[in-house]
């Protein structure tokens, strides 16, 4: 891993963010050991903030501190993601009942650019992966923005950093991209139609069928 150079923010959160981008691009692989000795000298800094990193990594799932043996990436068992998967399907469908019921025309039409963004990630013959994966994120950010509940947007945050410890397992799957953009249609659909009960029901089923593939 090459030097990296760090921004004047408090020190500890760039190096979380450092080891965060690490782990969400298998650089540092599940499973993995953190050598706190080496990355202290790639980043020029002591281990006192790097410790505290791993600290906030912790917090959020995505490092395991193991005594005496030091830090872990995250390994996620099938139970974790049943778990992951079960409760933001609960949160997210919350939020996708509110934004049916209650969403301004111009919040609507900024969802429809983004599912039109998706679309076009997912052309035939087209398909880039990474841009999927990027604007389906902000899709699902922007729906729970626009449901606008800041304790809900904060679990779900931390669940999806868990979550895309695994989703290469899921969006990759053979034809999980052509399902997830179908039920993606699908959930726009409710949206526009105003109607909270099918939104609520369609982000369920996005969330079940998400987690076959990724199992």
């Amino acid at each position: 891993m090459s030097a990296v150079t760090l921004t004047p923010r408090a020190l500890y959160e760039e190096v979380a963010e450092l080891l965060r981008q690490r782990i969400f691009s298998r650089e540092l692989a599940p499973g993995s050991w953190i050598d706190e000795l080496k990355l202290a000298e790639q980043c020029g800094i002591s281990r006192t903030p790097l410790r505290e990193a791993l600290k906030v990594l912790a917090a959020e799932g995505l490092v395991t501190m193991k005594v005496r043996r030091g830090a872990y990436v995250t390994e996620v068992s099938e139970r974790d993601l049943a778990d992951v998967y079960h409760l933001l399907g609960l949160l997210e469908s919350d939020a996708a009942g509110v934004v049916a019921a209650r969403a301004s025309a111009a919040e609507l039409g900024e969802l429809q650019a983004l599912h039109a963004e998706l679309e076009a990630a997912a052309a035939p013959g087209h398909i880039n992966h990474e841009n999927f994966f990027s604007v389906n994120e902000r899709f699902h950010m922007r729906l729970l923005a626009i449901a606008d509940n800041r304790w809900r947007d904060q679990m779900v945050a931390d669940l999806r950093k868990v979550m895309k410890l695994n989703r290469h397992n899921s969006l990759l799957k053979s034809g999980r991209i052509d399902e997830s953009l179908g039920e993606h249609r699908a959930l726009m659909a409710a949206l526009l139609a105003r109607d909270a009960e099918a939104a609520v029901a369609r982000m369920l089923d996005h969330f079940r069928n998400g987690l076959e593939a990724a199992a």
